[in-house]
Parts: structure tokens; C-alpha cells; sequence
């Protein structure tokens, strides 16, 4: 091969390196006095068939790059034809490609591979934000300067937003690094090259590729294998950046990270946590202890993905009976990295704790790895807590729900009630010993459920367990009773002692009642009877919501649902329909109860209290022997 003294204007310095089609040289122009690199296409070399084809190809790599000004892109100053050769001229980067790294079995620290990845995605987030898609994203693509600064090249298949070039069904791109639908050939967007860098992190992390093998091997992998967290080949890799590198690496775009950024975010927090992993912590001893966050960190991309580290165990745990001395797996979802931060030096010798910092990461883990215990903050972004909790009963019944919140947020805290049916409610700030003991009876409760089927009943017509109303005005039984009363047998009650009376003789499934006339009374019977009897359910009923007695009637008499008066006639009936069918479910299945089962609550030494409690130890259990 004869070596050209010059290029158009270029002075040709050397060969960088060559290929089929042609040769990169570095060269100098004299015009501006500045190096530079020129990569060229000899016509001679491509079949006449092809070569307008590649030649268009060429030049749309000139206009891809040529609108784009960013440091951690290569650089287009220039393009030319003549009748041999196709030439771009583009910024000279003084180093070696990170597949030439890679091949030279070089080791890059976490810190390193983090800049990296960092830059890389810095690079392709404003290549995207200005409609520009790599789609070719691969070691040999990245070239790493002397100085550890990285140059993003060979746009030469990236597809414009206005461009007509390639069509869907067409593959491109380079298969060890390539996203399922460029294999598919479908159409591809920005969320293909968050793909790729996945890749490339996960070669980086764990000294080779997620997938290996022949093209046809690789793709079939890509297609249908989830590969193994990177942690499993490098044990100094965190949870939170295997979480990071996993959904990069989503078969459905839709499950990746929407855009550059956000993987950048989520990969440096999850280097960070890497590094940080390893050195010893002081554990705060209280809330008001605890670090405050750090203004640099964003809190919705802390991730919940401690639990992915894991991944396999959690997995295991998921699906096996609960066994002696078995840690159970709590996860706590704030947006406050400082909250997290107390709530694991609290729990962690105890439980396997994960966090979240929004509902959205909480929910993905949730549905993956079944914890046992989910304990949320109520004011979030994107979600709030009672919508979480709502959401992580359907994904998981049998998951232990608590609502944390440092606002007396009565909506929230009806909410939490009607939609998320919480076992707990803790206020901020919290006493340490009080969330230890109400974890850890939910923590009881989870594992005693792990193995239980949790698929309610359907009610049958008509049922024999009734519908009890405690309301001396008898508005609410009235409407009940026309709701119900074909349905299942509905009995009224003008006061606690009729209540006893019937509950003596009947079996209930449901008891509505008004807390607000004769309320003490009332409360404290509703307390004993979820303490003796948690089968029965009960919803309360008031005009006058104080967040206060809400939570009470939460965390000592575990109240099914809460209704403000007057009642709204579908709330009851949706809600009094999903109490007599839970109740069908614990007739099914008895262990179910104990997600309702309440510690005794301290009682006052007075008459009417221990009236109350000798008549309850009185009641029948329609459940038969041990269920109370």
C-alpha cells in the first residue's frame, strides 16, 4: 500500500489503521495548524453494486457528526471526494480505542470505569437530544485519550431524526453489542444505544461480555437469556450498580432507562456505592443522627437495587417455606437518602434490607422478589405511599404493609386504610424501639404467610356470616341493609352491650361502626375484638375524621376501612363487598388472620374496660379451636 503525502489539503503524517474498505491516517492541516485524523473509503475497493450505497453511507456520517459540537464526540471538520477515495476529515484523538484496551487485558478500577461509562453517556444523551442515534455503540467505536478523557467515533450507520436512509427490517450494528429489536429489525431508537453501553459496562465490571458465543449464539441469548449480574464475576460490584447494569440490559425498551442520563445517574451512584461498600460505616444510632443527603445525589436514582446483589438468593427465599432462624427481607422506600440511611443501621443485622427512593423502583423489586415487609413514606414524587401500598397488595397480598409519614395527612391516612390496607402506621419522627417491635410483629406475621395461597374467595349466595351495624341512629344500618340484606343476614346494634349480645349468638363477618357517638366505648371494644377475634372485620364509620383517631383505630384495631358520613352508598358497598369476601378467605384459608392479628393494647384498670374484656373472652370463635 502506497501512503499518500497528501489528502486534498491534508498532509499525510502516517496510518492510524486500515480495514477492508480503506485507511485511517493522521494527518496535518496547514491551513489552521492542527493535527488531525482523516478516514477514508477507496472506490476501488467496494463492489460497483455497493459503493453508491457505502459512499451515502459516508457522507451521512460527516452530516450526523458535523451538527453535533460536544467534547466527548470525535470531532468532523471536514469531507471530500475525488475519483479514488471518499474522505471525512475528524479530530485527532491521541491514544488507543477501549477495544484495544480491552484486548490488551487492561483493568480498569471502579472510579475508572465509571468516568467511562459517564462520559460515554454524556456524549449519546446530547447526541440523542439533538436526534442523532449511534446505533453502533462498541469498544472499538470509544477511543480513550492519554489523559482518560473518552471521544465517541463512527457514526457511520447513526440514523437522523429526518433521515430516510435505513428502513425498519433492515439490521445494523455489530452483534456482540446489539439491542434485541436491532437483531429483530425493528425500529430503533436511543434506547438501542443505552443498550450497547450496558454491554460495555458489563464487559467492563466483569472482564467479559454478558453474551458470547457465534453471532447466531449471541443473538439467540440476547433474545431469550437474562444474563447473571455482573457482581457474581466481580464481588466488589454493588447491588445498586447490578440494578443499574440489568436494566440497561432490559429485552423491552420500555423496561430500560428512558435516556442516557438516567443510566448515567443510576451507573455513578451505583459506582459510588461500589467503592463505598467496602469501607466501614459508623452506624447512626437515631433518625436525628443520620447523615444528611449529600446536595450532589438525586434521590429518585438511589436505587432499591441492594436487593439485586442478591438477586438469586432473594429469588430462592421467594419460594421456599419459611424455616427457624430464616431473615426475612424488608423493603423501605423514601426519597430521603438520610431516612434510608437510619432505617439500615437499624435493621440490617436483623433482615435483609433493601430501599427505594420512589414507587416506581419499589414496585420493580416487589414484583420481582416477593419481600415480606414494605415499609413506605407517604409524600414521594411520582408516586405517593398509599399508591404504592395499594399497588404492592395486588402485586404481593401477603407482603406486610406500614405507612411512614412525618405529616398528620388525614386523606393519606384514610387512604392508607382503604386503598393500601396497612398494618401499621409510624409517624416521623420515630422512636427506635417502637419501629423495632412494630417491624418485627410484621416481620412474624410475612414469614408465617410466605407460603400461603392468597387468592380470595368468591361470596357465595347467600352467606351465613353477617353484617354487623353499631349506630344508634340507624341510618348506616339502613343502608346496609338495603344493600345486603338479600345477600347475607344484616343485624343492628344501638349500643356495645346489644353488640356482645349478638355476637354472642351469630356469626359475624363484617362490623360497621360510628365511632363517633359513645366513640371511647366503641374504640376500645373494636381494639379487644381485633386482639381476641382478628377474623372479624371491621370498618369505621364518622363525620368528623381526626388523623389521630384514624391512626388508632390503624395500629391498635387494625380497621379494614374507614368511611366518612354521610356514607357514600358505592364506597360501602365496594368496601363492605371486599371485607365479607376476605372474610370468606380466612374461612379457607385460617393463616391468613394473622395479617390482622394486633398486639394487646394497654388497657385502663376501670370497670366498663374490664367489663368489656371478660365479655370478649366470652365470645365464641366460629373459626373453630386455635384461630384466636
Amino acid at each position: 500500500m502506497n501512503t499518500p503525502t497528501t489528502i486534498g489539503k491534508y498532509q499525510i503524517q502516517g496510518v492510524l489503521g486500515q480495514g477492508g474498505m480503506g485507511v485511517v491516517y493522521k494527518a496535518f492541516d496547514p491551513a489552521i495548524q492542527r493535527p488531525v485524523a482523516i478516514k477514508t473509503i477507496a472506490k476501488s475497493a467496494l463492489d460497483p453494486a455497493d459503493l453508491q450505497y457505502a459512499l451515502t453511507r459516508f457522507r451521512h456520517e460527516a452530516q450526523a457528526v458535523g451538527r453535533l459540537t460536544h467534547p466527548r464526540i470525535a470531532a468532523i471538520y471536514d469531507y471530500g471526494e475525488d475519483l479514488d477515495i471518499a474522505y471525512i476529515v475528524m479530530e485527532l484523538v491521541n491514544g488507543k480505542s477501549l477495544f484495544q484496551h480491552i484486548q490488551n487485558q487492561a483493568r480498569f478500577e471502579l472510579k475508572e470505569i465509571g468516568e467511562i461509562i459517564r462520559q460515554l453517556l454524556d456524549g449519546l444523551n446530547y447526541a440523542h437530544v439533538q436526534g442523532v442515534v449511534h446505533r453502533d455503540i462498541k469498544p472499538s467505536n470509544i477511543l480513550v485519550n492519554d489523559d482518560g478523557r473518552i471521544k465517541i467515533s463512527d457514526f457511520g450507520i447513526a440514523r437522523l431524526d429526518s433521515s430516510k436512509l435505513t428502513h425498519v427490517g433492515e439490521v445494523m450494528g455489530s452483534p456482540g453489542y446489539m439491542s434485541p429489536e436491532q437483531f429483530l429489525g425493528t425500529e430503533i431508537d436511543a434506547r438501542s444505544d443505552i443498550y450497547s453501553v450496558g454491554i460495555i459496562a458489563y464487559e467492563l465490571l466483569a472482564s467479559k461480555r454478558p453474551f458470547i458465543g457465534n453471532d447466531t449464539d449471541v443473538m439467540r441469548q440476547v433474545l431469550n437469556e437474562n444474563p447473571a449480574n455482573p457482581s457474581e464475576h466481580n464481588p466488589k460490584i454493588s447491588a445498586q450498580l447490578d440494578w443499574a447494569v440489568q436494566k440497561a440490559l432490559a429485552k423491552k425498551r420500555d423496561d430500560r432507562f428512558q435516556n442516557a442520563k438516567d443510566f448515567s445517574d443510576a451507573f455513578t451512584k451505583g459506582i459510588e456505592a461500589s467503592i463505598r461498600q467496602s469501607m466501614p460505616q459508623p452506624e447512626p444510632a437515631t433518625l436525628a443522627d443520620a447523615p444528611t443527603q449529600r446536595m450532589d445525589m438525586d434521590p429518585d436514582l438511589i436505587r432499591a437495587a441492594r436487593a439485586l446483589a442478591g438477586a438469586q438468593q432473594a429469588r430462592a427465599e421467594a419460594h421456599a417455606a419459611p424455616a427457624a432462624g430464616k431473615k426475612a427481607r424488608i423493603l423501605f422506600v423514601d426519597d430521603e437518602e438520610r431516612i434510608l440511611t437510619a432505617l439500615r443501621s437499624i435493621f440490617r443485622r436483623d433482615y435483609h434490607v433493601f430501599t427505594a427512593v420512589n414507587g416506581p423502583e419499589a414496585l420493580e423489586f416487589v414484583t420481582k422478589f416477593n419481600p415480606h415487609v414494605v415499609v413506605s413514606d407517604q409524600r414521594m414524587p411520582e408516586m405517593t405511599g398509599v399508591e404504592l401500598l395499594r399497588l404492592v397488595k395486588e402485586a404481593a397480598p401477603n407482603t406486610v404493609r406500614i405507612l411512614l409519614t412525618g405529616y398528620s395527612d388525614l386523606a393519606a391516612t384514610l387512604g392508607s386504610i382503604n386503598e393500601g390496607e396497612v398494618f401499621r402506621f409510624i409517624s416521623k419522627p420515630w422512636d427506635n424501639q417502637d419501629i423495632r417491635k412494630t417491624v418485627g410483629e410484621a416481620v412474624e406475621i410475612a414469614l408465617g404467610l410466605a407460603d400461603t395461597a392468597a387468592t380470595p374467595a368468591i361470596v357465595p349466595d347467600p352467606m351465613i356470616a353477617g353484617i354487623l351495624v353499631i349506630d344508634s341512629q340507624q341510618e348506616a344500618f339502613r343502608t346496609t341493609e338495603e344493600l345486603f340484606g338479600s345477600f347475607c343476614p344484616v343485624v343492628w346494634a344501638g349500643t356495645v352491650d346489644e353488640a356482645f349480645g349478638i355476637l354472642q349468638s351469630q356469626e359475624i363477618a363484617l362490623i360497621l361502626a360510628d365511632v363517633e357517638r359513645g366513640a371511647d366505648e366503641v374504640m376500645t371494644a373494636l381494639k379487644l375484638l381485633k386482639q381476641m377475634h382478628p377474623e372479624i372485620l371491621a370498618i369505621a364509620l364518622a363525620k368528623a375524621s381526626d388523623s389521630e383517631v384514624v391512626i388508632e383505630l390503624i395500629n391498635q384495631a387494625q380497621i379494614f376501612r374507614f368511611l366518612n358520613k354521610p356514607v357514600d352508598h358505592e364506597l360501602l358497598k365496594r368496601h363492605a363487598q371486599a371485607a365479607l369476601t376476605r372474610y370468606q378467605a380466612y374461612k379457607q384459608t385460617p393463616q391468613l388472620v394473622r395479617q390482622h392479628q394486633v398486639a394487646a393494647p394497654r388497657l385502663e384498670d376501670d370497670p366498663v374496660t374490664q367489663n368489656l374484656l371478660e365479655r370478649m373472652r366470652s365470645l365464641k370463635s366460629w373459626f373453630g379451636p386455635g384461630t384466636n
